[in-house]
């Protein structure tokens, strides 16, 4: 804790000027080292840390400073962390929620937004961010007619700058593509990495789905969408390449599930996998899994693909925040994508369940899975 703080812990009253004082020559969090130090000025009976990981109590205590109305939390945090969180407000019977006052950095998700905290030696990758000169990639929309689902699904579909007439290209599917483009920056990555030819030039098509609890949960329907609905309608109208080496299929959470069960239910069509934070739920013979009902169907594939672990795709990219409780589920699922004889790659982070910590992990997993000339000099 800094001196300052330290000075107005022996105060039993320091006067508002003093906290003025303090909270306007710092910012907070204050991050030093390891440790960081996060402030609340108000008046209230209890004031907590409310945060998603993995590990810890999900409510972390504040303490006041003598008699003022300032409160004072300090945590460990390792470097390179990222976290987002929380402020609750208690003050007799009323609980209050609320980002951060003090602190101006917000994630945002389909839910709201959040304070974040940046450990030491964490920045948002300069990748991830509008770069001046970089030429962007148009979008269009299709409407792909489904009998799976028995009504029309809406495809936006990213085509790279320069691209050429006569050129056809990988394609990348996207589960949750709408929340990819809103909350993980995914054309703007899409755009600089191509331009800085980290990638190869891509199609991505971003599909989302109305019900994405039941379809994404190893859905058959969802699988026979992608692999003879939506595939061949895109090889019809996109210059995209035909061999299964050159379609991958990307989601996250739930989307990461959509992802694995539609490439091994459609053997030898989908050739690589991007899976972020996957909602890998699986149970051991004669125990029921503790995550509800919603993840029945998503258990019963999980457990079948461990029964029979036949390769859903050559090459895959999995990455995990070891600050979400999904860490178990996909340091599990590594050896058994091992033992199909895939290439595997596998990424955790100190992050958690978010979209910013995917975001953070694009450049890796596309630049392994797509290498553009440049990238191919780094390995």
């Amino acid at each position: 804790m800094t001196l300052d703080l330290l000075s107005l812990e022996v105060d039993p009253r320091p006067t508002p000027e003093a906290i003025d004082q303090l909270l306007a020559e710092r910012s907070f969090p204050l991050v030093e080292d390891s440790h960081a130090t996060f402030a609340y000025r108000g008046q209230a009976d209890e004031v907590n840390l409310r945060h998603w990981i993995y590990g810890l109590p999900s409510s972390q205590p504040f303490r006041r400073l003598g008699e003022s109305d300032l409160w004072i939390l300090v945590l460990e945090i390792p470097e390179g962390s990222r976290f987002e969180y929380k402020i609750e407000v208690i003050r007799g019977r009323r609980r209050r929620l609320i980002r951060d006052p003090l602190n101006e950095l917000l994630a945002h998700d389909p839910f709201g937004a959040n304070s974040v905290l940046h450990g030491t030696g964490y920045e948002t990758p300069a990748w991830a961010q509008p770069i001046a000169g970089v030429r962007s990639g148009s979008m269009l929309e299709l409407e792909v007619e489904s009998q799976a689902f028995g009504e029309p699904r809406s495809v936006q579909v990213y085509l790279p700058a320069r691209r050429r007439r006569r050129r056809r290209y990988p394609l990348l599917i996207v589960h949750d593509g709408g929340d990819y483009l809103r909350f993980a920056a995914l054309r703007t990555v899409l755009d600089n990495l191509i331009d800085a030819l980290e990638i190869q030039p891509l199609v991505v098509a971003l599909i989302d789905s109305p019900q994405r609890l039941v379809e994404y949960a190893a859905d058959p329907r969802h699988s026979t969408f992608l692999a003879e609905e939506l595939l061949p309608r895109l090889e019809v109208e996109l210059p995209v390449l035909a061999d299964p080496a050159s379609r991958a299929l990307m989601g996250a959470s739930f989307g990461a599930v959509a992802a694995l069960a539609g490439a091994w239910q459609n053997e030898d069509v989908f050739g690589q996998l991007l899976l972020q934070s996957g909602s890998f739920a699986f149970s051991d013979l004669g125990e029921r899994h503790a995550r509800g009902p919603t993840f029945d169907p998503v258990v019963k594939f999980m457990n079948r693909f461990r029964d029979e672990p036949r390769q859903p795709a050559q090459r895959m990219f999995v990455s995990c925040g070891v600050y979400e409780s999904l860490i178990y589920e996909n340091r599990s699922l590594i050896p058994l994508l091992q033992r199909t004889g895939a290439d595997v790659r596998f990424v955790e982070a100190r992050d958690g369940h978010n979209w910013e910590n995917w975001r953070d992990r694009l450049r890796e997993g596309l630049s392994w899975l797509f290498p553009g000339p440049l990238w191919m000099v780094y390995e």
